[in-house]
């Protein structure tokens, strides 16, 4: 997920340096879902930003880069999840 909408909050995922960056400039701040909870890597764009075309798909092309470069999300194996007994029969694959 590179960007996306939460209530009245337009976030992005930024890098560091942009997330600094959108900050200082701009006035981004941190997203939080719950408070005291932020969300690494997420930042909410001001109105000021939403409002400027320019500076918004300036602001989503940077997201969109940075979650492409990114690597593949692993999925983590089940807790005491158990293997699945086989049947035995062959597979149709």
């Amino acid at each position: 997920m590179f960007a996306g909408l939460h209530q009245e909050s337009f976030i992005v995922r930024l890098s560091e340096a942009d997330r600094a960056s959108a900050g200082e400039r701009h006035g981004a701040r941190a997203f939080e879902p719950m408070p005291g909870r932020p969300m690494r890597e997420y930042v909410v764009l001001p109105e000021a930003v939403l409002a400027d075309r320019r500076k918004l798909a300036t602001y989503m092309r940077r997201a969109l880069d940075y979650a492409g470069s990114l690597p593949p999300k692993v999925k983590k194996a089940r807790a005491g999840a158990r293997p699945r007994a086989r049947s035995g029969r062959a597979s149709a694959r």
